[in-house]
């Protein structure tokens, strides 16, 4: 599986504020990092791993198969984001969300994708899916939290 391109709709901050814990707000997905406040009683809470994998054409397979000279992939390199975002009010989870993504990229002898790469936009992905995740629960998020209408 590819990752998808990045997206170009700006973040939309959630109609409640939190205060966010596990990252600073640079690694949080947009609409929680837009949303953030060291006095509310809502909490954040946010983290991120990511795993790596690389596989390789078998070195003899790749020196006598003339279409890796001519620039066929001789392997690839993989970066999968996994990311958990609890939203509580006091001792009350009122939201838990989930997401995983995959990033891809095949590489030849004469170009690669590096995994740095590859991590920034699982990274962005994983993130992303956060957010819709939120924004596709509001409603309820809205009235358990008791907040109603956006903020500007």
């Amino acid at each position: 599986m590819r990752s998808a391109p990045p997206s170009a709709e700006p973040a939309v901050a959630l109609p409640f504020k939190g205060r966010l814990l596990g990252v600073p707000p640079s690694e949080a997905p947009p609409a929680i990092a837009l949303s953030i406040s060291d006095s509310s009683p809502i909490i954040f809470s946010y983290r991120e791993e990511l795993s790596h994998e690389h596989h390789t054409v078998p070195m003899v397979w790749s020196a006598l198969n003339p279409l890796t000279y001519l620039g066929a992939p001789t392997g690839s390199t993989g970066v999968t984001a996994f990311a958990d975002l609890s939203i509580s009010d006091g001792d009350r989870v009122i939201g838990d969300y989930t997401a995983v993504v995959h990033a891809e990229a095949d590489y030849s002898i004469f170009s690669g994708e590096s995994y740095r790469e590859l991590d920034r936009q699982a990274r962005a992905q994983v993130r992303r899916e956060i957010d819709d995740k939120v924004f596709d629960d509001l409603a309820r998020l809205t009235r358990r939290t008791g907040r109603h209408g956006r903020q500007p």
